[in-house]
């Protein structure tokens, strides 16, 4: 069936539909709550297909590249919104707007219920009438509350009640035990309401700080002294300063954007009884030009996701985006009440807009004369990528004599290594070409919780490329993905002292740059990463493989008899949920029992 045809048969059901471009690639993914009328609206069909001549130069663009397209039919334009969302997330399609932003952001809270109530963090509504959030903040929740304690006379651990004495904590100063004391309700009210202070007031909670801070500086502790600083630094961080303060109890949660060329800024800032608590950015790669209506969708979507947050606010965006009514449903679910989206023009809330805007303007003017910046571009330019490769996940594989196998991923984003999202594989495949099969099979399959990069590096040369590419477009996902390898002398691999002559692939051309080449450099610094990260889990598994082999040899069974068993079920963890018929049936029944006794 051809596109034409496909399009005029489409039904008036609500659904999701996905554009293909001659190669099988995926190109856009949309919703529709008449699938019929929305695709049609794309088109013109006499006198013959084309695109519809008041598109935006961006969708023009990807409608001449459209050759097919799939549609999934829902029960709702609710279904739609969700499986859309979903779907962009999983196979990065190359005009859609991708995010990662899948932070949840912590909140502090209290338990009123409680006979002496404490402080903690959480990311998640406690089920719990009597529990007073503070919050969301973006980075400092953790400084805040240590602070806290440092501060205050409270119960400092939750074990702490359930002891019955008095613990080091009371003999510092730092708790009045009610777990042995007799405390009066009034006296540790004082306390929590000094710790309410500080949580409320930034401003009073810097200044304690920075007494401590001096104190321990003129005492010369000056690693503590440090540690406070960069404390100061964090919670100070956590904010946008500003001198709008609405006099009144009101809530906010405010989203603008801000645009260039290639990149888009989202700004959020947290107001929180007529104050501003906390703020946080994030930079989104524009592949293929820009769409406000979708990327407000999109931020909104991702922020909120699917789980009710503890405190719920009307939202503040910069204006009407195409969609807000599906967005405000779909949040009414999420929050199980109301949600509330208001595009303010004038008064005190234009005036919290507008500083968002002022902010999400100089964070953009700042990225985009970064050094990093034109280097990445450059390098997109150089090897033909179809996005600038902000986020990379690169990937090596290492062991000594097929032991102790490992896989390890690392993740580049925004100028700095993302450690949280690195990844470690405990691998069972025998040879490198397999492993990075197995390295990278694992990885598509984890697409649905977190989303694809803009790039892969694979240490290794052409070999392993294909195979990157060929799991990429078996799993509909198409994404950049080149390698770098050593340059090979009489067949062997070659880094000359003080300058390694290392060649990048892509899947058309091999680039051998200058050792001094940036490009060349960046990509050498990210494989170097990786391959630090494989080593060390390595050596952390090898280590504990040893030691696994060491209590065997204590107990007669031989390194011959290791390898045997480790070579049939490949792990020690697996060989320790084995019954003792299956190990018998590799060993003799002695040295199964022994097995089976060591591992009971």
């Amino acid at each position: 069936m051809t596109l034409e045809q496909t399009i005029k048969q489409l039904p008036s059901s609500s659904g999701i539909y996905q554009y293909f471009d001659k190669n099988g690639h995926l190109l856009y993914v949309g919703k529709a709550k008449n699938l019929s009328n929305r695709v049609k609206s794309y088109f013109h069909f006499t006198p013959e297909l084309r695109a519809n001549s008041t598109l935006s130069s961006r969708i023009t663009k990807m409608i001449s590249q459209t050759v097919s397209m799939n549609y999934i039919v829902v029960n709702s334009e609710h279904d739609a919104l969700i499986l859309e969302n979903s779907l962009i997330k999983q196979l990065a399609p190359k005009y859609n707007i991708l995010l990662r932003d899948d932070k949840t952001y912590p909140y502090i809270y209290i338990d009123n219920a409680q006979k002496y109530p404490r402080f903690d963090i959480t990311r998640k509504i406690i089920k719990n009438a009597d529990v007073t959030y503070f919050g969301p903040y973006s980075v400092g929740a953790r400084d805040i509350l240590d602070s806290i304690y440092e501060t205050c006379k409270l119960v400092q651990k939750k074990v702490c009640l359930k002891s019955k004495k008095a613990c080091l904590y009371y003999q510092i100063g730092k708790c009045l035990a009610p777990c042995e004391l007799e405390v009066p309700h009034a006296k540790y009210q004082e306390e929590l309401n000094l710790a309410l202070e500080l949580i409320l007031n930034k401003k009073v909670l810097i200044n304690k700080l920075t007494e401590k801070m001096s104190f321990y500086a003129e005492e010369m502790r000056f690693e503590e002294a440090g540690e406070l600083r960069d404390r100061i630094e964090r919670i100070n961080r956590s904010e946008i300063k500003s001198e709008i303060d609405l006099a009144s109890d009101e809530n906010y949660d405010i989203f603008v954007l801000h645009n260039s060329d290639t990149r888009a800024v989202v700004v959020r800032i947290f107001m929180r009884n007529g104050k501003i608590i906390s703020s946080s950015h994030d930079f989104i790669n524009l592949n293929e030009g820009y769409d406000e209506d979708e990327l407000y969708q999109r931020v909104l979507l991702d922020f909120y996701a699917n789980e009710k947050p503890p405190i719920i606010a009307p939202i503040l965006v910069m204006k009407k985006f195409a969609g807000i009514d599906i967005i405000e449903e779909h949040l009414s679910r999420v929050f199980e009440k109301k949600a509330i989206i208001k595009a303010p023009l004038k008064g005190d809330k234009k005036q919290l807009i507008d500083l968002a805007i002022l902010n999400a303007k100089e964070l953009l003017k700042r990225d985009k004369s970064s050094d990093l910046s034109k280097l990445l571009s450059e390098t997109k330019e150089l090897l033909s990528l179809q996005r600038v490769p902000n986020r990379v996940e690169v990937f090596d594989n290492s062991h000594m004599a097929g032991v102790a196998t490992v896989g390890a991923m690392i993740v580049y984003e925004n100028a700095q290594f993302d450690k949280k999202n690195y990844r470690t594989y405990h691998l069972e495949a025998k040879d490198e070409y397999a492993q990075m099969r197995e390295t990278l099979t694992r990885r598509v399959n984890s697409f649905a919780k977190n989303s694809p990069p803009d790039l892969w590096i694979i240490d290794g040369g052409t070999t392993l490329l294909k195979l990157a590419m060929e799991i990429l477009e078996s799993s509909g996902v198409f994404i950049d993905v080149i390698a770098i390898s050593k340059e090979k002398i009489d067949a062997k691999s070659h880094r000359a002292k003080g300058k390694a002559h290392d060649i990048l692939h892509t899947k058309d051309k091999s680039f051998k740059l200058s050792p001094n080449d940036k490009r060349l450099q960046w990509a050498q610094n990210l494989r170097d990463e990786a391959h630090r990260s494989a080593i060390t889990f390595h050596k952390k598994t090898k280590l504990k493989l040893d030691k696994e082999s060491k209590l065997l040899n204590l107990n007669g069974i031989s390194q011959a008899k290791i390898v045997k068993l480790l070579n049939h079920f490949e792990t020690f963890e697996s060989l320790k949920g084995k019954t003792l018929e299956e190990i018998s049936s590799i060993l003799n029944i002695k040295d199964a029992k022994v097995i089976k006794n060591i591992y009971k």
